[in-house]
């Protein structure tokens, strides 16, 4: 039971770890195409762009609400990425630790 506990939380270790990298590939992709660096009229740069504005608008929009941009720098995906590393690193642990107590 405890190795099926820890297999489940290593799961979503790397699905935190995956958003994150979702997070941070959207941020570089909307800066480039910000500054021009990528042609948004190239299909295959704007699938890219749509889909992964698609995967992160959820995560990024309630935190866009309370923070507001300063002078045009969206804050939004810096917080989502401090929120899930301590996520990450605390509280699953922590939640991981306790479940295996009750199990041991």
């Amino acid at each position: 039971m405890v190795a099926l506990i820890q297999f489940v939380f290593l799961i979503v270790h790397y699905l935190i770890q995956a958003v994150i990298w979702l997070i941070i590939a959207y941020v570089i992709v909307t800066w480039l195409a910000a500054f021009d660096v990528i042609n948004m009229r190239n299909r295959m740069a704007n699938q890219v762009v749509r889909f992964l504005e698609r995967v992160n608008r959820p995560l990024l929009r309630p935190v866009s609400r309370i923070i507001p941009t300063l002078g045009g720098l969206d804050l939004s995906p810096m917080i989502v990425i401090i929120v899930l590393t301590a996520a990450d690193q605390v509280l699953l642990p922590a939640l991981g630790n306790w479940l295996i107590s009750l199990v041991v």
